[in-house]
């Protein structure tokens, strides 16, 4: 069976694209590099300020990538898909395990408007007093801020990688203006980067942040396009509740039937429906346990 394409359409045409040689380049010298991170956030905030890009979706997507590279940085094996299950499918009473916990941080850490109470929900085994010493470490320039609040965390608890970059992310949101913390820094630093400290982690900074502000920017075109296309078959849904389930798809990375606000059997069928519409996308590849996705 096959559908007509929905007439809800954005043109991606119309978002801005990251300049070419912001992506081309490969400088050495300091102030170069500087030049293209601020050159590359500069794009991203305009990406961000646009009513088409789907914030709250893009934000939990990038908590993916951050968790994911988080446990990589670790020296664990879990990917994607298997922290997608770790923390989709969990049961009540079952742990998430350290994969998933790093996850769930990077998760709780976005859906709310940054602040420390925000990030002491993030990080509940961190004092919400130390919580706000680290975040008050950093001043200057959104970089600088953000490369001394990482040093800061790193210096005092060097094994605690997760909490120093999401409070990293937190102070370069604050600075920026962000209302949430946007993850960009883990994607984009290496192991050695976190061993680094002043300038030379400051250096690494700017260059992680180019890097991830670029797939950021792809990213946002990209969901917003697949969004645009999930808000124009949304009134083909005759399924009670569907309104409700399409608005959880727009912010959630990945959504279990379970979690959809109808009987099960009735929003496992929502969800194929939606992939036959091309709507949505089946994320496992699994006959059960399905988790779906724009």
């Amino acid at each position: 069976m096959t559908f007509a394409r929905p007439e809800h359409s954005i043109d991606t045409d119309t978002l801005p694209r990251m300049p070419a040689w912001v992506t081309s380049a490969r400088p050495e010298a300091f102030e170069d590099v500087a030049f293209l991170s601020g050159a590359a956030l500069t794009h991203l905030y305009h990406v961000f300020a646009r009513d088409d890009v789907p914030q709250a979706l893009l934000r939990d997507r990038l908590a993916l990538h951050a968790a994911e590279a988080c446990v990589a940085l670790s020296g664990r094996m879990e990917r994607a898909g298997e922290l997608r299950d770790a923390v989709h499918l969990l049961r009540p009473g079952d742990l998430p395990g350290p994969a998933g916990e790093t996850y769930l941080a990077w998760r709780r850490a976005v859906e709310r408007s940054v602040s420390v109470k925000a990030l002491s929900r993030a990080l509940p085994t961190i004092e919400s007093c130390q919580i706000a010493t680290w975040l008050d470490a950093g001043n200057g320039a959104p970089l600088t801020r953000t490369a001394v609040v990482l040093d800061a965390v790193l210096t005092e608890a060097p094994r605690a990688e997760v909490p120093a970059l999401i409070l990293a992310d937190a102070a370069l949101a604050q600075a920026l203006g962000w209302d949430h913390v946007v993850p960009l820094l883990a994607a984009g630093l290496k192991r050695t980067d976190l061993r680094k400290r002043g300038d030379d982690l400051r250096l690494a900074c700017h260059r992680a942040v180019t890097a991830s502000a670029v797939e950021a920017a792809r990213l946002a075109v990209d969901l917003a396009r697949r969004a645009s296309l999930l808000k124009g078959v949304a009134p083909k849904l005759r399924a009670k509740g569907a309104g409700a389930a399409v608005k959880i798809f727009l912010t959630q990375d990945a959504v279990a039937p379970s979690a959809l606000p109808l009987p099960d059997r009735a929003a496992r069928r929502l969800c194929d429906r939606l992939v036959d519409l091309g709507a949505v996308r089946e994320l496992t590849g699994r006959d059960t346990f399905r988790l779906y996705g724009v």
